[in-house]
């Protein structure tokens, strides 16, 4: 009789934490994978990332147009209003800044040189036509960095004609519609 216990008890614990492990979305090979780094997946797309961790390249970008991050006094305050020199987070709307991204999944806004700026990550592809200057486009942006949309960018918020919030997972990514750069018109 106690052998049966010693055999059921452990087994149950064992189902017990591989059923666990699938509602919370374990991924138990990844756990035991040789190359488990922190590498972004496609199933990573939308999951939210440590918020504090800031990108190399977003810190570098900062410096070089020489920011500083939005005060608390300053949060709330209308865009317009705001002095050059500054950077904080908003969602597709941009009229007033947060200054902490906090917990949600907000893109990067810099205000530099009289423009106001989308900051995050596309991919390649879809930097590519608004390097070109092409017409009528879309590019998928993301806060962060992931398979697929790993290259920063900024583009100033108003060559987008549209921005709409797409969720996914636990986080959202930004769908950037431009129509026209100014520049291009005659």
């Amino acid at each position: 009789m106690k052998r049966w216990y010693l055999i059921t008890v452990p087994l149950g614990l064992v189902i017990l934490i591989y059923l666990v492990g699938l509602n919370f979305s374990i991924h138990f090979t990844d756990i035991w994978s040789r190359d488990n780094q922190a590498k972004n997946r496609q199933r990573d797309v939308g999951t939210m990332p440590d918020v504090t961790a800031v990108p190399k390249d977003v810190l570098a970008l900062r410096r070089e147009h020489q920011l500083r991050p939005l005060t608390e006094r300053e949060e709330g305050t209308k865009l317009q209003d705001l002095p050059n020199g500054i950077y904080g987070f908003s969602m597709c709307n941009v009229v007033a800044l947060s200054a902490k991204r906090g917990n949600a999944f907000s893109l990067e806004i810099q205000k530099h040189d009289g423009i106001v700026y989308y900051v995050g990550y596309a991919s390649d592809e879809h930097i590519g036509k608004y390097l070109t200057r092409q017409k009528n486009f879309h590019i998928l942006t993301s806060p962060y960095s992931w398979e697929g949309a790993s290259s920063l960018f900024e583009i100033p918020v108003e060559f987008v004609s549209k921005c709409e919030e797409r969720p996914i997972r636990d986080g959202y990514l930004f769908d950037l519609f431009v129509t026209t750069i100014p520049e291009l018109q005659s």
